[in-house]
């Protein structure tokens, strides 16, 4: 009887799945290292950020709303014992809402703060980006965090064309971080809001400054009509510009990370933040207790569906072939039926020779 049942597959199959029952209630868990990070995101809230050229599962959408579906995704992708901290940014500074802190056990409190962030939050209209990615770094520096800064990198008013982008006073390197473009490439009409918040059409021309004038005149402004060293030293024609178009200033983002040391990365081509986290933050190894037991339990659970629906499978094919065979559907000929089967011609030719004796 025993010789029996060790030699049935089946013992074996129900033998093992009681092994592998056992380790999944037995097994401690195990001590892993694995990386964490450290990080503060800032979101722009000015103006241009409320431009709808972004799509979001394959609906159009405002650069903030897709700013922030993109920092939700990152709360849930970051590994536990990471710390993200929030703020934003308008006028000329970085304004921190809350210090980093754990995702995992704050994830809720988080989400709802990234999903309640609105441009109605700005306290001024100005939009001066690289003071206020100055401002955030010192604010990352002071936390030991890394950052990154979402923003679609329009200067409002533009920048003067004779001081250009003010140098970063702070030390190049102790901050690492992303600096995300956020709005789509091509230049569509900037939103125009009224003083209700109401949106009420799209800027013109004539309605924005398209050039500095507080300061410095370029270069060659003594090349332009009118021009004049006291009375008109920017010229008499009005300048010409694309302020009041919306789109995504890459190179201007490309030519602030190069003075602060940060990552550049756009929105548009790397929806998902982690791997540029990833890429550019500064990890933190953390011990982490894993639980395998799910492993164990897993392959018993499978070994003994097999176990017990295979019988099952079989008998429910027998049922069908034998149905099938009651019904008069199409039967397989059996192989000695096939093997006695010959030609019609060779038949009758053995039928004759039987009468005639041959």
């Amino acid at each position: 009887m025993i010789r029996e049942r060790l030699k049935d597959a089946r013992f074996w199959v129900l033998l093992a799945a009681m092994a592998l029952t056992a380790l999944a209630l037995l097994v401690p868990r195990i001590q892993m290292t694995r990386n964490a990070y450290d990080v503060v995101a800032i979101v722009d809230l000015t103006k241009s950020m409320i431009t709808r050229d972004m799509r979001v599962n394959g609906k159009e959408t405002d650069r903030l709303d897709a700013a922030k579906r993109a920092l939700t995704r990152l709360l849930a992708d970051m590994p536990c014992q990471s710390r993200l901290g929030l703020g934003i940014f308008t006028e000329r500074r970085s304004f921190l809402l809350f210090d980093p802190v754990e995702v995992c056990e704050n994830f809720a409190p988080v989400e709802i703060a990234i999903q309640s962030l609105d441009w109605r939050m700005a306290w001024e209209g100005d939009s001066m980006v690289t003071s206020g990615i100055y401002s955030a770094m010192h604010i990352a520096e002071d936390l030991g965090a890394d950052l990154i800064f979402l923003t679609d990198g329009h200067e409002a008013p533009p920048l003067p064309p004779g001081g250009g982008m003010p140098d970063y006073e702070g030390e190049i390197g102790k901050v690492r971080g992303v600096l995300l473009g956020v709005g789509g490439r091509d230049k569509v009409p900037l939103p125009k809001i009224d003083d209700d918040g109401n949106e009420v059409g799209t800027y013109g021309h004539d309605d924005l400054p398209q050039e500095n004038r507080s300061g410095a005149p370029p270069p060659d402004a003594h090349l332009r009509p009118g021009w004049h060293p006291k009375w008109a030293p920017f010229g008499t024609d009005p300048p010409k510009g694309d302020e009041h178009l919306a789109y995504v200033r890459s190179d201007y983002l490309d030519k602030l990370a190069a003075k602060t040391g940060l990552a550049h990365v756009d929105l548009i081509d790397s929806p998902d933040l982690l791997p540029a986290v990833r890429a550019h933050a500064r990890p933190r190894s953390v011990e982490v207790s894993v639980d395998i037991r799910p492993v164990p339990a897993a392959l018993a659970l499978v070994l003994l569906v097999g176990l017990y629906a295979a019988p099952f499978a079989g008998r429910v094919a027998t049922q069908a072939w034998a149905k099938e065979r009651k019904q008069g559907g199409p039967q397989r000929a059996a192989p000695w039926s096939r093997r006695s089967q010959a030609p019609p011609g060779r038949t009758r030719a053995r039928l004759e020779g039987a009468r005639t004796g041959v």
